[in-house]
């Protein structure tokens, strides 16, 4: 299972209430690439995919493709604010290495 934190899932009902598009969740999905092997990829959806594993916490759906389930299990995800610029970050304890942006991982 995937930990969302509270700051990354008020970023995520900020996109969703302010997509022109409707929404029902966030995808999250893991896919070969990166500077590290494996690279984060998200982004809003209409639906499941009936595949999908569904988590939800305060409203907001998060889906995951079995795919990229046992890479992600335990993963917390954040979303952070910082002069150097803001965004989701992954603490994902089954990341051997990660390369210094924090958007890939091996």
């Amino acid at each position: 299972m995937i930990h969302i934190t509270d700051s990354a899932l008020n970023a995520v009902q900020s996109a969703i209430t302010g997509s022109s598009e409707p929404v029902d969740g966030l995808r999250i999905m893991v896919e070969a690439g990166g500077c590290a092997g494996y690279q984060y990829k998200m982004g809003l959806v209409k639906e499941a995919s009936p595949d999908d594993t569904v988590v939800e916490r305060g409203g907001v759906k998060v889906f995951i493709d079995n795919s990229s389930h046992e890479l992600l299990a335990g993963t917390t995800i954040d979303y952070v604010v910082a002069i150097q610029g803001s965004g989701f970050t992954f603490d994902n304890p089954n990341a051997q290495s990660s390369c210094s942006c924090g958007k890939s991982f091996g």
